[in-house]
Formats: structure tokens, C-alpha cells, sequence
């Protein structure tokens, strides 16, 4: 992974956008966040998620007939400056598919924005489409897989493919980042090798995830600690069984957005 500011050698023969190198070698380039989340749109490395994300865009569900689909990758939602990054699983086939942001126009995101509105770190309780006026405070939303997979189940291969996207975002963030929730044991299995990538120290072994999980990271670039969290997904079903309820869902970001220094509404 290329350090922040660099990139491939000047000259040299860019991948194209549906070679699996491409994620690797454009996200390397990426100066900024701004740069990152112009390019991710263009991705078309993983032919699966291409395939799925296209005709579902294509087809659309009923409720949604009126809509143009985004149907692209789905970019990072914050802040360049954020000190608090949540990670989740992948965006929904009629949700940021739909909607072209992160949690914005499914179940999911209602759960998770409204959580994050009570603790001040969000503008609106409801994302609903791109121009809705949402603003988040101090806080990144990103994926470690940015297209949406059938049945929301990305392979072990479209996962590794989509990772350097992930791993600039995290350490273009890394001036800022001071703590990290991870939403689901996909995301925990999925963020610990690109935190290792680009230099954090993690535990050995890997703690296994757990609702409201801690571990200390320690950056040993900045010189200082990264808190990781864990907290069930807020899918519809967690919520509906009462897996994750809306307070446990609270307790876990207010804990996070404290570590980040971004004192929460109480």
C-alpha cells in the first residue's frame, strides 16, 4: 500500500476499471478522500457483484419503480476529518444500490441513523436519499465490500478484490481516527487484515467478535491508541428479534464516539 501522497510510478499503465489490480492500484493512488471516492464509483472488478448490482438496478423492486437505481459501488459517507469510522457489511441491493450511500433507504440505516441523531453525531434521525441534507458529525460510514452482493453474502475472493478501497480510506483517516465500530462478524473478520496492512498493531490472536467487544489497537506511526468495538449489525432480522435493540445499539456508539473524543449528546 502506498503511502499517503504517493502512487504508482508516473507512466506507468493503469489496470482497467474491471481487472481485479484495479482496486489495488487506483485506491493506492487516491490522494485524498475526495480523489478515493471519485474513483470507487468507476470499479468493476468483481464481474459477480457487477452482474447483481446492475440488474437489480435494472429490474428494481416494485416499491421503488420510479427510481433510477444508482447501481455502482457505494462510496464512504463522512467526513475526511472523522475521528470515529463505523464499519458495516455491504450496502443493500435496495438500499445504497438504490440510493448511492452508505445505510441511506433500507431498515439498516434507519437503525443506525437514528442511534447516531440521538447522540448528536448525525443532523437527521432518517437518510433517505442523497440529497436529504444529511450531515454526520465526526463520524465516517464505509464497508469493507462497496457493491451489494446476492443475498448479502460477498465471496471470500470479492472481499480481498474490494480490501485496498477500505485500506486507504482507513489510513487517509488515520491523522483523525481514534476509534472504530465494527457492525457484524463479517466486517470484525474483514477490518482486522487491512487494520494489520497498513500498520496498526493488532492482537495475536485475533479476538473473536462480540457485541460491545473493546481491543486496543496502537499506531505506532501516530504513536497512539485506536479503540476497536464490536456491535451486532442492525439488519432487519437482529432488530426484529431482538438480537440488537436500538438502546444496545446506542450504548456501543456513545461508548466509541467518547473514545473518539467527540462527546456525545446524552
Amino acid at each position: 500500500m502506498c503511502a499517503e501522497g504517493t502512487g504508482p510510478e508516473r507512466g506507468a499503465a493503469s489496470p482497467s476499471p474491471d481487472d481485479p489490480d484495479f482496486p489495488a492500484a487506483r485506491a493506492a493512488a487516491a490522494r485524498g478522500l475526495t480523489e478515493l471516492d471519485a474513483a470507487l464509483p468507476g470499479c468493476r472488478a468483481c464481474p459477480r457483484l457487477v452482474a447483481w448490482r446492475e440488474e437489480t438496478a435494472r429490474t428494481r423492486r416494485a416499491a421503488f419503480q420510479d427510481w433510477t437505481y444508482w447501481g455502482k459501488p457505494v462510496t464512504g459517507f463522512g467526513p475526511a476529518d472523522a475521528a470515529l469510522a463505523i464499519v458495516g457489511l455491504a450496502p443493500a441491493a435496495h438500499g445504497g444500490n438504490r440510493t448511492g450511500r452508505a445505510f441511506t433507504g433500507d431498515p439498516s440505516g434507519d437503525v443506525l441513523y437514528a442511534a447516531l441523531h440521538s447522540l448528536g453525531l448525525a443532523s437527521r434521525p432518517v437518510a433517505e436519499h442523497r440529497g436529504d441534507g444529511l450531515a454526520l458529525r465526526g463520524v465516517r460510514i464505509t464497508m469493507p465490500v462497496h457493491c451489494a452482493p446476492p443475498a448479502n453474502r460477498p465471496t471470500t475472493a470479492e472481499r480481498d478484490t474490494c480490501r485496498p478501497w477500505l485500506a486507504r480510506e482507513l489510513e487517509l483517516l488515520r491523522p483523525t481516527l481514534r476509534a472504530v465500530v465494527v457492525l457484524g462478524a463479517f466486517g470484525w473478520q474483514a477490518t482486522f487484515p487491512v487494520l494489520a496492512a497498513a500498520g496498526w498493531r493488532v492482537p495475536r490472536p485475533r479476538p473473536p467478535f462480540g457485541h460491545a467487544a473493546e481491543v486496543p489497537l496502537h499506531d505506532p506511526v501516530a504513536d497512539r491508541r485506536v479503540r476497536l468495538f464490536g456491535c451486532y449489525h442492525p439488519s432487519r432480522r437482529n432488530v426484529f428479534t431482538g438480537r440488537l435493540t436500538p438502546a444496545m445499539l446506542r450504548e456501543v456508539l456513545g461508548r466509541a464516539a467518547e473514545g473518539a473524543g467527540l462527546a456525545p449528546r446524552p
